[in-house]
């Protein structure tokens, strides 16, 4: 009895196992047809692209010269056998094959080119297409396989990791170029967060603008050795040089530098309200303290910064700098003092809730930054400094195209009226009138 039941589910848990086999027997040839029909396909699609192509070029060359062995009075132009011009296709170069036409008369001898061919030269989308891999990760080294695969009879070039690079070159100057000189005249700016990333020994500070209506906009960048007060100094003349208003207030978002401190005092005078970013200042004092009391001083400082104004978060931070003191941590305690009113700019401006957490860090610019390095994550060996500022600019292109506005941007009129209370009333006034 045991033996036949023994046999019974021996058979049971054959037949699972006999139906995967002839599933898998099933479905492969399916998957395998699948594949085959894409990239027969894709070669199909591709193919009649070029057949397109061609036909078009052929009618652009009978508009020009008339039909071919057709004998035309007064005909200007004649057909100068077949060529071959390269056009992007797919991320890489291919060889299209064209008719030639060539002027008579005067002119003789010179080539006339063919409308599309100029068009497919001039809107030449292999650039971005290179741009496009390399900000998704992809290496110069890695792009050609990156790429969709050509048919066989298509002639392809210029996908290798030398026209990559060159293409890559290219972009990023044009970027780089167009970034670093932009006018900012029309820009009406309330805020600017300014902050520095490091890449192979040097120091690149980038300045992010927010404006009135809370849109956030990437103003320049300046590269140096070390993020010192000569480099901020340059950085922000250089804005205003292009434009930026620097005869209005504005509040400045930055990490606690002194180097950026004295070059705002230097540029803007009275004009810059600092905020001392709050994040910086919670990890400046953990930094001098034994892992044990940590977690609690952090707790104070986090109910201190959310305190509804700014005498009350004061009175709590200088408490907490007491108690630092009484038990021996005086280097925590001095590092929580220095500055601490510019902790407290947010406060003290009685920002709403939502735009007072936006503008009390720096986390608005550190997002980016952290764009820029997983961009650049892929760059072995930094050349010089211009390499460096051109894949900055690239990143900061690239994180752009991912900006919104400022969390709590509906609040930006308190922002305006807090640090421009003059001008606030004045357009209010205009408004009534």
């Amino acid at each position: 009895m045991k033996k036949r039941a023994a046999v019974k589910g021996q058979k049971q848990e054959e037949k699972p196992v006999a139906m995967s086999v002839a599933m898998q027997q099933l479905m492969l040839p399916l998957l395998l047809a699948m594949d085959a029909t894409k990239k027969g396909l894709l070669s199909f699609v591709q193919q009649m692209g070029m057949v397109v192509l061609s036909e078009l070029l052929a009618a652009e060359a009978g508009q020009i010269a008339g039909p071919k062995g057709k004998h035309i009075e007064g005909r200007t132009h004649h057909h100068w056998g077949t060529g071959t011009t390269p056009v992007s296709f797919g991320g890489r170069h291919v060889s299209l094959p064209h008719p030639r036409v060539r002027a008579r008369g005067k002119g003789r001898g010179r080539e006339v080119a063919l409308p599309s061919i100029e068009a497919l030269r001039d809107g030449d989308p292999m650039t971005d297409r290179v741009v496009e891999q390399i900000a998704l990760g992809v290496s110069t080294r890695g792009y050609q396989r990156s790429l969709e695969p050509v048919d066989e009879s298509i002639e392809t070039r210029g996908a290798s990791k030398s026209n990559a690079s060159r293409a890559l070159i290219d972009a990023t100057t044009e970027k780089l170029a167009q970034f670093v000189s932009r006018k900012l005249d029309e820009v009406d700016l309330v805020a600017m967060f300014i902050d520095g990333i490091e890449f192979a020994g040097h120091a690149v500070l980038i300045a992010l603008g927010v404006t009135i209506d809370g849109t956030k906009i990437p103003l320049g960048l300046w590269a140096g050795s070390t993020e010192n007060t000569v480099v901020v100094t340059e950085l922000l003349s250089n804005l205003v040089a292009r434009g930026l208003r620097a005869d209005a207030s504005m509040l400045f978002v930055i990490d606690g530098s002194k180097a950026i401190r004295k070059a705002l005092r230097d540029v803007f005078g009275d004009r810059a309200i600092v905020q001392r970013c709050q994040v910086h200042k919670a990890r400046n004092v953990r930094e001098h303290l034994p892992e044990a009391r940590r977690a609690y001083v952090a707790k104070q400082m986090r109910d201190a910064y959310d305190s509804t104004t700014a005498s009350t978060a004061k009175k709590k931070l200088l408490q907490l700098a007491s108690w630092l003191d009484s038990n021996g941590e005086d280097g925590a305690a001095a590092s929580l003092r220095e500055g601490l009113d510019e902790t407290l700019t947010v406060l003290r401006l009685n920002l709403p809730a939502s735009l007072r957490r936006t503008f009390a860090t720096t986390n608005a610019i550190e997002n980016m930054n952290g764009s820029l390095r997983r961009i650049a994550r892929n760059v072995k060996r930094w050349k010089d400094e211009k390499m460096i500022r051109r894949w900055v600019a690239l990143g900061i292109a690239e994180a752009q195209k991912g900006f919104r506005r400022v969390k709590g941007y509906i609040h930006m009129p308190s922002l305006v009226a807090a640090i421009r209370p003059v001008a606030a009333i004045v357009a209010s006034e205009k408004k009534v009138a």
